[in-house]
């Protein structure tokens, strides 16, 4: 049951980055400039992190296993629209839709860490969370390449047919949840706002997770402006390929979550925090050098899904029966900084390149570094730090 969870939220998951290393190729259908598609990403992960707010709760008092197949059905009709689309105005609608559908891969996390003993808790979540960074992972690499045989609309269209499939079998294999009822819905978002006070150490990693994910994002997103440029000019194929990468922050998240069930949440959080910071040292090198760039995305993606991790881990043993309203109190903060980190990327390389955008993002990630080691010095009798962290 873990594999099922790990692969449907890999396949779920990378519905919302087939984008990213096609902006070019899109931006010339439409007749637009590359750089001003950046608000592409942007809408996609703006809807993403609405749904985030206002479904992912339901899945405290709702049967998630029906929660999850309807809004996979609405899925597959977001991405028929992309396929569809003839401007980019429909384009921008169809991905802001797509955004907020994804959101059912944030409905089986928490589901499979309901389901998982409390000695095992952190290595499910990592299991799982290793399924959704494949997904992330050959979603760059694959979309290029079929971009680069078909055009990118058979990108979408392979995922619309993909996704359908997966419908089908999570409507028959899933789990039984709770049964649905009646549910006063503003009951449920006001106790968001009480989850959040009284749990500081969900506020702190909410932090945490919002701008990590926004240096990710700052890099990704400038990432396709810089390889297209020289002295690269590399194709869409050769662009996907760079998200093999990720494999290294694929291995880094089953690696975090056994730390915390070990008991080293804490510690791991600061060293995965310091590698983004160090990575971006690299990634401004690498605007003239394949190597450094290479092996600054690799220390990136180690740091960025670690901490990931790590913040998940923390937060699942403390939510108890309030695991998706916790989920969307820290991913609702993570996409947001997703969605500011691709919209600071998109201003920094207009205004300044690759080197901006490299800048922008180690200010970010100097930030989150302060922040740990603030919480190290005078928080962490006030954050009520649980075992592990």
């Amino acid at each position: 049951m873990t594999l099922l969870f790990a692969c449907a939220c890999g396949a779920i998951g990378s519905n919302i980055y087939y984008a990213q290393p096609l902006l070019v190729a899109i931006a010339q259908t439409f007749h637009r400039t590359p750089a001003s598609l950046g608000f592409l990403v942007t809408a996609t992960q703006l809807g993403y992190a609405c749904a985030l707010l206002a479904i992912v709760p339901l899945g405290d008092v709702l049967d998630r296993r029906k929660l999850i197949v309807r809004l996979l059905a609405l899925n597959v009709l977001a991405l028929v629209a992309i396929v569809v689309s003839t401007n980019d105005w429909v384009f921008l609608a169809a991905n802001a839709c797509l955004g907020v559908t994804t959101a059912s891969a944030q409905l089986l996390v928490p589901f499979a860490a309901s389901l998982a003993s409390e000695k095992t808790r952190g290595q499910v979540v990592g299991t799982v969370m290793s399924g959704l960074l494949t997904g992330i992972v050959l979603t760059r690499s694959v979309s290029g390449g079929i971009a680069q045989a078909s055009g990118w609309r058979a990108v979408f269209g392979v995922a619309a047919l993909v996704t359908l499939l997966l419908t089908l079998l999570l409507s028959r294999v899933l789990p039984n949840d709770r049964g649905g009822g009646r549910v006063e819905y503003r009951a449920l978002m006001a106790s968001l706002v009480t989850l959040a006070r009284a749990n500081p150490t969900l506020v702190m990693r909410s932090l945490y997770g919002a701008l990590v994910f926004a240096c990710y994002n700052m890099v990704w997103t400038g990432l396709t402006f810089l390889l297209t440029k020289a002295p690269y000019g590399y194709s869409e194929g050769l662009i996907g390929l760079f998200g093999l990468v990720g494999t290294a922050g694929m291995l880094s998240a089953r690696s975090a979550g056994r730390l915390f069930d070990r008991g080293h949440g804490n510690a791991a959080t600061g060293a995965f925090a310091c590698m983004v910071l160090a990575s971006f040292a690299l990634v401004a090198m690498g605007g003239h050098s394949l190597v450094a760039l290479l092996a600054g995305m690799v220390l990136l993606d180690v740091g960025v899904y670690g901490l990931h991790i790590s913040n998940q881990s923390v937060i699942y043993s403390l939510a108890g029966d309030a695991r998706s309203r916790f989920n969307t109190i820290y991913l609702t903060s993570f996409f947001i900084g997703a969605t500011a980190g691709s919209s600071i990327a998109s201003m920094a390389f207009a205004g300044a390149g690759w080197p901006g955008v490299c800048l922008a993002g180690a200010v970010c990630a100097g930030v989150l570094l302060m922040l740990w080691l603030g919480a190290q010095r005078f928080g962490r009798q006030a954050l009520s730090l649980p075992a592990g962290d």
